[in-house]
């Protein structure tokens, strides 16, 4: 996924949990530094990583309200993750019928 869309999701999402400017100024700053052409191709493997990266930036370690506000935001990638995972387990341990073929062979 590119980096600066993810941005843009997650400045939503702290939009949606009415985060602090503090927060949204830290979004805003990586944004742009996203946006030069240099890291035009930069890429995430998951939201969740981005958050997380968020998370270990100098400006949310010297400020608690944005590492609690991207804390939020982890939060609800993560349980969306856990989520996915139990779906996907789910349906990988639904069983599958056998092809005539395979009845036939035992006859």
């Amino acid at each position: 996924m590119n980096v600066q869309e993810g941005l843009q999701t997650i400045r939503a999402r702290l939009t949606e949990h009415d985060a602090d400017k503090a927060t949204f100024h830290l979004v805003d700053a990586i944004m742009k530094r996203a946006a030069l052409p240099a890291a035009s191709s930069a890429t995430a493997g998951s939201m969740l990583q981005l958050v997380r990266m968020l998370m270990r930036s100098p400006q949310a370690s010297a400020n608690p309200t944005v590492y609690n506000d991207l804390v939020k935001v982890e939060s609800e990638y993560e349980q969306r993750s856990v989520e996915y995972r139990e779906q996907v387990a789910a349906e990988e341990a639904r069983p599958v019928p056998k092809l005539k073929k395979e009845y036939k062979k035992k006859k």
